[in-house]
C-alpha cells in the first residue's frame, strides 16, 4: 500500500505539503499510465498563484477509441462484469478504504487544481468516500423480480450492467463529482471512463493510481484527460459507449444528447445548471441563522456550485432588515488563500470564468441593479484570481444577473408580497436543479414545497442530505439522478426471461 503524507493541520503544514507532491500526468488507459497518442499537452494552473502546476497529457480520439476497445474488452471478459457481487463490493470498499488513507493528498490536488479552500476539499473527500462505500455496499442487495404467473410458466427481470459507461465530470467539485458518477457505474458491473474536466485533472489521475492499487481488473475503469471538443466529442460519438453521464453546463449537455441521437442512441444522464431560488418567509424563526445560511448558499466554493442560491427571494415585510443581516454575513465570508483552512472562499477557477463573472457583474450595475457589497477582484494572494462576495439588490426578472447562471460569488435579491409572487418568481426559469424555503408554516411548506419545479427542495436549511436521497434536477437542469439506489438503478438494464414448464 503507498504511504500517505503526514496529515497536515496548519496554513503551513499544507504549504509544505503541496511543494512536496509529486503529479501523475500520463492517461490511465488499460491498466497503464501512457502519454497521450499525438504526444499533445496542456497545462494546469492554481489560480490562487497562477503557476503552472503541471502539463498533463492532451486525449483526443485516437484515445478515447482505444480506451473504449480495452472497456468492452473488459466487459465481454467478464472478471468484473460477471461476478458475484459481493467480490465488486469487497474491491470498491478496498479502494474507498485507500482513499480515506490519502485523503489529505487527493483534498489538496483539488485545492491547487481549481482554488477552492483545502477545508472545502476535505468535505468533498469525505463525500467521495461516502458515495463510494454506500454503493459498494448497496451491490448485493439489488435483487430481480419474479412475475406473477401460473404454474406453467415462470417470468424472471433481471438487471444488467449496460456495458460501457463514459462519464464526463466538472471541476468544480471533482472528486466528488467523479465518485458520485463512477461509484454507480463500476457497483453495477460497467467497465467506466472517466474523462475529468481539464481545469482540474490531477485528483481523477491520483485516483487511477489507488485504483489500480485496491485490484480493479485491467480495463474497467479508465481515465483520459483532455478537453471536451476533442476525447469527451470523440466519446460522446463512440458507437462503443453505452451510456455516458455528464454534469456541466446545459450548452454542452444538449449537445451531447445531439451526438448520443448521432451515435448509437446510447443513453445520457446529465446534470445541467442552475439558477436555484431561496425564498425566505416573514414567518420563519432565527434570522441571523437563516441569513447566514443564505449567504453560504451562494458563497460556499466561490458561488461556482450547481445548486447556489443565486436567487434569493425575500419578504418584503422584513426584506430590508434580513439584507442587512446577509451583508453582515457576507462579511466574514471573504475570499482567502486556499492552503488556509481558515478560509471560506477561495479563487476563481481561471481567467476564464474569472472574466465572465466580472463583466456578470457590470451588467447587473448597468441594468439597474443596486449592487449593495463586493463587485471588484481582490488581490488576495499575489498572481490570483479572487472575486469579493457581491450582492445585489432590487434585480427584477428582466435582468440578465438574475436570469442566467453566474457561477460566481453573485447574489440576486428580489422582492415579494404574497405566496403566489414568490412560486412565480422562483418557477420563472429555466431552470429547476434546487430550491430552498424559509418557514415555520406547516401548510405554506407543504404547498409551495409541491409547486416548485426543482428536483430538490430545501425546507429550513440549504443543500441538506446525504446519500440516501437522489440528485438531480428538471427542465433545463436535466436528467437522471445522482446518489442513492435510483442511481445505481440506472447503470443497469432490464431483462425479461419467460420460461414454460412443463406441466
Amino acid at each position: 500500500m503507498s504511504a500517505p503524507h503526514a496529515i497536515p493541520r496548519s496554513h503551513a503544514d499544507w504549504r509544505a505539503m503541496a511543494e512536496s507532491l509529486i503529479f501523475e500526468t500520463r492517461a490511465f488507459i488499460d491498466d497503464a499510465f501512457v502519454d497521450a497518442a499525438s504526444g499533445e499537452t496542456f497545462e494546469t494552473i492554481n489560480p490562487a498563484t497562477g503557476k503552472v502546476l503541471a502539463r498533463v497529457a492532451s486525449c483526443d480520439a485516437a484515445d478515447a477509441e482505444l480506451a473504449v476497445q480495452h472497456a468492452r474488452a473488459a466487459f465481454d471478459r467478464g472478471d468484473w462484469s460477471r461476478i458475484a457481487p459481493g467480490r465488486r463490493k469487497k474491491l470498491l470498499l478496498r479502494l474507498a478504504d485507500l482513499m480515506e488513507t490519502h485523503k489529505h493528498e487527493l483534498a489538496l490536488l483539488d485545492t491547487l487544481d481549481m482554488g477552492k479552500p483545502v477545508s472545502s476539499s476535505l468535505g468533498d473527500m469525505a463525500g467521495a468516500i461516502a458515495c463510494l462505500r454506500y454503493n459498494a455496499e448497496s451491490i448485493d442487495k439489488v435483487y430481480g423480480e419474479v412475475a406473477p404467473t401460473g404454474e406453467e410458466s415462470l417470468g424472471l427481470v433481471l438487471r444488467e450492467p449496460l456495458g460501457v459507461v463514459a462519464s464526463i465530470v466538472p471541476w468544480n467539485f471533482p472528486l466528488m463529482m467523479t465518485a458520485w458518477k463512477i461509484a454507480p457505474a463500476l457497483a453495477a458491473g460497467n467497465s467506466v471512463i472517466l474523462k475529468p474536466s481539464e481545469k482540474s485533472p490531477l485528483s481523477a489521475l491520483r485516483l487511477a493510481q489507488l485504483a489500480k492499487e485496491a485490484g480493479l481488473p485491467h480495463g474497467v475503469f479508465q481515465v483520459l484527460p483532455g478537453y471536451g471538443h476533442t476525447v469527451g466529442k470523440a466519446l460522446a460519438l463512440s458507437m462503443g459507449v453505452n451510456c455516458l453521464a455528464f454534469t456541466g453546463s446545459t450548452a454542452v449537455g444538449k449537445q451531447l444528447m445531439q451526438y448520443a441521437g448521432q451515435s448509437n442512441l446510447k443513453r445520457v444522464y446529465l446534470e445541467c445548471g442552475g439558477k436555484s431560488p431561496n425564498i425566505v418567509f416573514a414567518d420563519c424563526k432565527h434570522l441571523d441563522a437563516v441569513a447566514e445560511n443564505a449567504a453560504a448558499a451562494i458563497f460556499h466554493n466561490q458561488g461556482e456550485v450547481c445548486i447556489a442560491g443565486s436567487r434569493l427571494l425575500v419578504e418584503n415585510a422584513i426584506r430590508e432588515d434580513f439584507i442587512e443581516r446577509v451583508l453582515k454575513a457576507a462579511e466574514g465570508m471573504q475570499p482567502g488563500d486556499p492552503l488556509d483552512p481558515d478560509s471560506f472562499m477561495g479563487a476563481i477557477v481561471d481567467q476564464t470564468q474569472y472574466q465572465r463573472i466580472l463583466d456578470y457583474i457590470r451588467q447587473g450595475v448597468a441594468e439597474g441593479a443596486h449592487l449593495r457589497t463586493g463587485g471588484e477582484a481582490v488581490e488576495t494572494c499575489p498572481g490570483g484570481l479572487f472575486i469579493s462576495p457581491t450582492i445585489f439588490d432590487d434585480v427584477t426578472p428582466e435582468m440578465t444577473i438574475g436570469r442566467e447562471e453566474i457561477f460566481g460569488p453573485v447574489l440576486s435579491v428580489f422582492g415579494f408580497d404574497t405566496e403566489e409572487e414568490a412560486i412565480r418568481l422562483a418557477n420563472d426559469s429555466l431552470y429547476g436543479l434546487a430550491a430552498g424555503l424559509w418557514s415555520q408554516d406547516l401548510d405554506r411548506i407543504m404547498r409551495v414545497t409541491r409547486r416548485l419545479e426543482s428536483g430538490q427542495v430545501y425546507v429550513n436549511n440549504w443543500a441538506g442530505g446525504d446519500m440516501t436521497v437522489p440528485f438531480g434536477g428538471v427542465k433545463q437542469s436535466g436528467n437522471g439522478r445522482d446518489k442513492s439506489m435510483h442511481s445505481l438503478q440506472e447503470y443497469s438494464e432490464l431483462k425479461t426471461v419467460w420460461m414454460s414448464l412443463e406441466p
